[in-house]
C-alpha cells in the first residue's frame, strides 16, 4: 500500500505539493506584512532594506537546505525536538520543544488569528460595533473574541484528518500566492508610484550602533522568513520523506523569497521613506498611495486571508512536535493520543488552541512578535550545527549542496543575529532565554515522572 501507517499511529499521506504549500504558508504571515516601515524607521535606507531581506533569505535556504539533510535522514514528526534528541541529547530536544509549545506555534497563532483580526475589521468597521459598552472598550472585546474565534475555527477543521485539514490549507495557500503576485504585478503595471523613492532616505553608518541596528533588522526580517523548516515538523505524515521533505523545504523557501523581494520592491515604489517610516500596516498605505483610499480594504482583505492561511499552517505542525515529545514520555501523555478515526493527535491539538487563546487575551500584537524574534532563532542553530554530526555518523541519505559552507554561513549568521539583536533589545531577548532556561526544571520532572513509570513495570 502506497499509504502506509507506520509504527507511531501516523499515516503517510501527504506528496510534495500539499507539503510545499505547507512551507510556502507558514511563512507567509505577519512578518513581511508589518515588519517592512518598523525596519525603514531604523534603517532609513531603502536599498539597505531590501540587501537585507534578501540577505536574510539566503539565510533562510542555508537552513532549508541543512534542515532537508536532517529531514531524510531522520523522517519523524517532531522536527528540531527530534533532531536534537538524535543526534545531541533529550534535553536539547525537550528544550526546542518547550521554546515551540510557547513560541514557536501559540504565539504565532495568537498574532496571526490578532493580525487577522485588524486587518479585517480595518476592512469591515462595522464588525467592532454592538453599541453597548463604550466604543473603544467594544473595539478591543471585540477584536480579541474573533482572533480566539478564528482559532478554534481552525481547531475543528485540522481534528478532521491532516487530508482534510490539507485541502483547506491548499486552496487558502493558493488563493495567497496568487492575491499577492496579482497586487505586485497590477502595482508596477497600473499603480502611481515613483521609481525615485529607491534613491532617497538617508547614508547608513556602518559603525557599531549600525551593526546593531542590521542584527535587529534582521531578526525580524528572519521572523517574516521563519517556517523554511516546516516540513520537518511532519516527517511521519510525508510520502516518500527521502525525496519529497527536501524538495518541498527549498521549494517553499525559494518561492517565498523571490515574492518577499518583489513584495517590498512594491513597497518602496509606492511610498517614500519618509512616509513609510514607523507604519506597521504598511500594505494598506502602499495600497492607498497607489489607486486610492477605497483600495485599502481590498489589500486589508488579502492580508488577513494570508494571516489566515498562516494560523491554519502552524494549527498542523505545532502539536506534532508536543505529539512527538509525549511519545518519548517528555511531555503529558494525553498528547501523544492519536484519534481513532481521523488519525491526527487530537488532544495536543486542543491543547494548543486552549494557550493560543490564552496568549490572545493576554498580549498585543507588538509583544507577541517581539518575544517570538529572539525565541524562533536559538534552536535552528543548534539543529544546522547536527548536520556536522550527521556526516560524522555517516547516516546521511541526502547530501546538500554546498557542505560545509552552507551550513556555516547560517550557523555564524544565527549567532550573530542574536547577538547583536540582544544588545539592541535585551529585555525581550532576555524573557526568551528565560523562557529556555524555565524549560530545564520541567525536563527532569518529566524525565522523573518517566524513569519512575517504567521502575513500576
Amino acid at each position: 500500500m502506497e499509504n502506509k501507517t507506520i509504527e507511531n499511529g501516523l499515516e503517510r499521506k501527504l506528496g510534495l505539493f500539499p507539503v510545499t504549500n505547507i512551507v510556502i504558508a507558514n511563512m507567509i504571515g505577519a512578518g513581511i506584512f508589518t515588519t517592512t516601515g518598523l525596519l525603514m524607521e531604523d534603517l532609513r535606507n531603502p536599498l539597505l532594506m531590501i540587501l537585507l531581506w534578501i540577505v536574510g533569505g539566503i539565510i533562510a535556504l542555508c537552513g532549508a537546505l541543512c534542515y532537508g539533510e536532517l529531514g531524510a535522514a531522520i523522517p519523524r514528526a517532531g522536527g528540531e525536538y527530534i533532531f536534537l534528541s538524535k543526534l545531541f541529547h533529550p534535553l536539547f530536544g525537550f528544550l526546542s520543544g518547550w521554546v515551540s509549545f510557547f513560541v514557536g506555534f501559540s504565539a504565532p497563532i495568537a498574532a496571526s488569528a490578532i493580525g487577522f483580526t485588524e486587518y479585517f475589521t480595518r476592512a469591515f468597521p462595522q464588525l467592532l460595533t454592538l453599541g453597548i459598552f463604550e466604543a473603544a472598550t467594544e473595539a478591543v472585546v471585540l477584536k480579541k473574541f474573533y482572533a480566539i474565534l478564528i482559532i478554534f475555527a481552525f481547531t475543528l477543521i485540522h481534528l478532521r484528518g491532516i487530508e482534510f485539514g490539507t485541502r483547506v490549507q491548499n486552496f487558502l495557500t493558493l488563493l495567497k500566492v496568487g492575491l499577492i503576485a496579482g497586487l505586485i504585478i497590477i502595482g508596477f503595471s497600473l499603480g502611481k508610484g515613483s521609481l525615485d523613492h529607491f534613491s532617497q532616505g538617508s547614508d547608513f553608518s556602518f559603525n557599531f550602533g549600525g551593526w546593531k541596528t542590521i542584527g535587529l533588522s534582521l531578526m525580524w526580517i528572519m521572523f517574516a522568513y521563519s517556517g523554511w523548516n516546516a516540513s520537518a515538523y511532519i516527517g511521519s505524515e510525508i510520502k516518500n520523506p527521502l525525496k519529497n521533505l527536501p524538495r518541498s523545504l527549498i521549494l517553499g523557501t525559494g518561492v517565498v523569497i523571490f515574492l518577499y523581494f518583489c513584495l517590498n520592491l512594491f513597497y518602496v515604489y509606492a511610498i517614500s521613506p519618509e512616509d513609510m517610516s514607523g507604519v506597521i500596516s504598511i500594505g494598506g498605505l502602499a495600497v492607498g498611495n497607489l489607486f486610492g483610499k477605497s483600495f485599502e480594504s481590498f489589500l486589508s482583505i488579502l492580508i488577513s486571508f494570508a494571516l489566515f492561511s498562516s494560523l491554519s499552517a502552524f494549527i498542523i505542525l505545532g502539536p506534532r512536535v508536543y505529539y512527538a515529545m509525549a511519545k518519548d514520555r517528555y511531555f503529558f501523555k494525553f498528547a501523544s493520543e492519536v484519534h481513532s478515526k481521523y488519525r491526527v493527535p487530537s488532544k495536543s491539538i486542543l491543547l494548543q488552541c486552549i494557550i493560543s487563546a490564552v496568549i490572545v487575551l493576554s498580549g498585543s500584537f507588538e509583544q507577541i512578535l517581539t518575544y517570538m524574534g529572539f525565541s524562533l532563532g536559538i534552536f535552528p542553530i543548534l539543529a544546522v550545527i547536527g548536520v556536522f554530526k550527521l556526516r560524522h555518523l555517516r547516516k546521511s541519505t541526502f547530501k546538500l549542496p554546498g557542505f560545509p559552507i552552507v551550513p556555516l554561513v547560517y550557523i555564524l549568521a544565527g549567532v550573530s543575529i542574536l547577538f547583536l539583536g540582544f544588545l539592541e533589545r535585551p529585555i525581550p531577548s532576555s524573557i526568551a532565554i528565560l523562557t529556555v532556561i524555565a524549560g530545564i526544571p520541567a525536563y527532569f520532572i518529566f524525565k522523573k515522572r518517566y524513569e519512575g513509570k517504567k521502575g513500576e513495570k
